[in-house]
């Protein structure tokens, strides 16, 4: 499974707080996943930030 970041991230920094193995912050502010597949044993806390979001702009891709 893959994750995506969309433009309604506002930058808040909870996904990469939550899963760094998966998100992180870019130097424009914003999150971005990796482009890979999510690491095993990443699963859940990837699904946590996703649920997580405050403006839902994580997405499976």
């Amino acid at each position: 499974m893959k994750y995506g970041v969309n433009e309604n991230c506002i930058g808040c920094g909870l996904c990469a707080g939550i899963c760094p193995e998966v998100f992180s912050m870019t130097d424009e502010g914003v999150a971005k996943a990796i482009e890979s597949e999510v690491p095993a044993g990443s699963e859940s806390t990837a699904a946590e930030a996703k649920d997580s979001c405050p403006v839902g702009a994580i997405e499976k891709a």
